[in-house]
């Protein structure tokens, strides 16, 4: 790995952010940055059209409340989830919004051409330049069957070859690859290459990378390249802790970053009583058991979560999964945040909502904005 890591960071030269775009800043009596990661989740009974105007509107009371981004994720072959384009997505977004960070967590690498995505972000980056975070996962975010269908008539090996994926990517992002290169003379448009052709005036600034992960790998990878580092807490609690020793350990300052920078996502929702924050993230509950037993479909709503016959083994299940969801009034959910944040020391909380109805979600977030006195 050290010497794909060694090419990628070679490669990085022209990435000076400073940490300004990676760096947030913890606002009212927050202990770190908050941010939303959004599924542009679908129930039962609603429309993918819904779900996109939620998400908008999620975007825009996000930036309002002053969380320092909003990511989307992709996801494929799950009709609960409508985010299977990220670019698209945050294109909509980056229409919509002015100020607040908007990114991938993640885009994932095996599922696409190195080429395509360093064309795809750095359209998104001369939409809404100095706003896009472009985070990677090595996952292909669904079953294999699909992830075959995804590469069809592509090289791509899939998650092993990461880290060579990860070097073309970013070669194509920072126009760098060397004299001789069969690469040389391909260009990602929009791109840094629009600076050094006579009469350039296009910004050479790109999309920060983040690595995404919920494992060691991308962790130790995330270090050794000194580049931000995302991790799955709200379906990985357990590997939270060691994967974030070892990113620490493994870090190695560079161009983008002097010291370790990590965030984790984490599922929370607040409601104004106990007893309904419970209602809503059973439906979240009862998605994931029919997600693990391959019956991927629709969030389910309060009504139908209440009335499902839990087996035994779905129950255990749910109890261990809702331990890792903080949800209660908004006093509750602040205090598990803020243990969260002590208990991990991650730099940065990245919020995602289980629930079936875009109401609820949109409420859970201003709810837990008013509840760190973040700005109205």
């Amino acid at each position: 790995m050290s010497g794909e890591a060694d090419e990628i960071r070679g490669s990085s030269e022209t990435i000076r952010d400073g940490g300004d775009g990676i760096r947030g800043t913890a606002l009212g009596s927050a202990p770190v940055p908050l941010s939303v990661l959004d599924l542009v989740t679908v129930g039962a009974g609603h429309t993918a059209s819904g779900a996109v105007r939620t998400a908008v509107e999620l975007a825009r009371t996000a930036e309002r409340r002053g969380f320092h981004r909003y990511w989307v994720a992709e996801h494929h072959s799950m009709p609960g989830v409508a985010s299977s384009s990220p670019a698209v997505l945050l294109a909509h977004l980056a229409a919509h919004t002015d100020r607040i960070r908007l990114g991938s967590g993640g885009v994932m690498l095996p599922n696409h051409a190195p080429l395509v995505i360093a064309e795809q972000f750095g359209t998104l980056e001369a939409m809404a330049p100095g706003r896009i975070d472009l985070g990677l996962g090595r996952a292909p975010g669904t079953d294999g069957a699909t992830a075959a269908a995804l590469r069809r008539g592509t090289h791509h090996e899939g998650a092993e070859e990461f880290p060579q994926q990860l070097a073309e990517l970013t070669r194509f992002l920072d126009d760098s690859f060397p004299d001789g290169h069969p690469y040389a003379g391909i260009h990602a448009v929009p791109g840094p290459v629009q600076a050094t052709s006579p009469g350039g005036v296009q910004s050479a600034h790109r999309p920060p990378l983040w690595l995404l992960g919920s494992s060691g790998f991308s962790a130790r990878l995330a270090g050794s390249l000194g580049l931000p580092f995302a991790f799955a807490h709200h379906f990985s609690a357990a590997h939270t802790l060691p994967a974030l020793d070892l990113y620490r350990a493994s870090f190695r300052p560079s161009e983008v970053l002097a010291e370790p920078y990590a965030l984790i996502g984490v599922a929370a929702l607040a409601a104004e009583e106990e007893q309904e924050a419970r209602r809503q993230v059973m439906t979240g509950a009862l998605s994931m058991v029919r997600l693990r037993t391959g019956r991927p479909g629709l969030v389910p709503t309060p009504e139908e979560a209440e009335a499902y016959p839990f087996q035994e083994a779905e129950r255990r299940f749910v109890d261990s999964w809702l331990g890792n969801v903080v949800h209660g009034t908004p006093d509750a959910v602040r205090q598990g945040l803020d243990d969260l944040a002590k208990r991990t020391g991650a730099d940065e909380l990245m919020i995602t909502a289980n629930a079936h109805g875009g109401a609820a979600r949109l409420r859970s977030y201003e709810l837990i904005a008013d509840a760190y006195g973040l700005p109205v």
